[in-house]
């Protein structure tokens, strides 16, 4: 097998990961229904999952990081399929929930050991793309997984889903451990020196950033399915076509963010996608699919393309904030997308609870909004630090 089809290997292993854990906001009604809980409580378990893996995933991949790179694939992989299983099997809301923590663990050791897999079985010069197709196979779970998820859920009850999962995840066990050839683990980087970054201003202003960003998102993406059935009016027939379209939007918008940012920069192509991303989900709060389903599919696609022009762009800013820490850089932002999905969770549950289901959306866009003042300081900043930097070369050439 070659290296390609190695690499296209862990983008399948990403995609299901990344479905295991988007499905939820796809079928998060037809949980609800079944379990026996409201939207809340069942919105909890997308904050159960990107906290626990945002939490455990750095401290797991410190301890394990001399552990031989595919032992540790194959291994993480094993539990994440019993996780599915678990789901698949057991009865009632707290077995799901505990179910989803073991998920988490085993799926954010999943995703950086591939990661790191594709970076050293790549050709050479090919290492970026390597990482991107394997990054693209989670992005691919949102526009295939999610809308895929919602069509079984809805022919062999939701619990099905996570039970393909599982066989899915276990021939990928054996393709893996057949085709991966055995790489050594990495010299283990200490936590305190990977969080000793976050005390220069700079790199929490751009960690906080992706906080409120992919915060303000979730808040109004958890909810979306319940959103669009009882708020937007659309007929359970058009979820599926509407979680597709959104997938597609997704996708194009971050195409567009990289080629933005090489063309105009990071300032324009953020502060840009952010203001859209604002606009759309207030306009969705005055969409209604009475008349046509249209303009809901439209303000869904431009929310979309918006609001992930906005990934590539940010991890590129981050990487430019501290351009000799850059993998410890996008190590913090990968954990701190995870807590914002968590918050996002959380919060947009309470909001329902306490306001109503519609203010999941205006509290999705004061979220981007916060983002995009804090984006707005950082870019200050950085433009002081850069004209203090020309002040002190000009002074030390005037007295040489």
């Amino acid at each position: 097998m070659t290296s390609a089809w190695k690499i296209y290997l862990l983008a399948i292993v990403s995609f299901l990961v990344g479905t295991s854990e988007y499905i939820v906001s796809g079928i998060l009604d037809k949980i609800a229904d079944s379990l026996g809980i409201t939207i809340t409580a069942a919105g909890q378990l997308i904050t159960i999952f990107s906290l626990v893996y945002a939490l455990m995933t750095p401290v797991l991949m410190a301890l394990t990081a001399k552990v031989e790179r595919r032992k540790l694939l194959v291994y993480s992989l094993g539990i994440f399929v019993i996780a599915n299983i678990l789901s698949f099997v057991l009865p009632g809301y707290v077995p799901f929930v505990i179910a989803r923590v073991v998920m988490a663990i085993g799926a954010g050791m999943v995703v950086v050991t591939a990661l790191g897999i594709s970076a050293e079985i790549a050709p050479p010069g090919k290492q970026a793309s390597s990482i991107a197709t394997v990054i693209m196979g989670f992005t691919a779970s949102l526009i295939i997984g999610v809308p895929l998820g919602r069509v079984v859920a809805a022919a062999f009850g939701w619990k099905s889903v996570f039970g393909l999962i599982a066989i899915l995840g276990v021939i990928s066990m054996f393709i893996l451990n057949k085709t991966v050839p055995k790489i050594k683990g990495d010299a283990p980087v200490p936590l305190l020196q990977q969080f000793a970054l976050l005390k220069k201003p700079k790199v929490a202003l751009g960690l906080a950033i992706t906080f409120f960003w992919l915060g303000g998102y979730s808040v109004a993406y958890t909810y979306l399915s319940p959103y669009l059935l009882n708020v937007s009016g659309l007929n359970e027939k058009w979820i599926s076509p509407a979680l597709f379209a959104f997938g597609i939007a997704s996708l194009i918008g971050s195409k567009l963010g990289g080629f933005s940012t090489d063309r105009w920069g990071v300032s324009l192509t953020l502060s840009g996608g952010m203001l859209l991303h604002i606009l759309a989900l207030i306009v969705l709060t005055f969409t209604h699919a009475a008349a046509s389903v249209i303009p809901v599919f439209v303000i869904l696609v431009i929310w979309s393309l918006a609001a992930w022009s906005s990934g590539p762009t940010q991890q590129y800013n981050l990487v430019q904030l501290e351009p000799g820490s850059s993998g410890v850089m996008l190590g913090l932002n990968q954990s701190m997308m995870q807590l914002a999905m968590a918050a996002g969770a959380g919060i947009g549950g309470i909001a329902i609870e306490q306001i109503s289901l519609s203010s999941t959306a205006w509290i999705g866009a004061a979220g981007v909004a916060i983002a995009m003042v804090v984006s707005i300081v950082l870019f200050r900043l950085r433009k002081q630090e850069r004209l203090n930097m020309q002040k002190l070369e000009q002074s030390m050439g005037t007295h040489q």
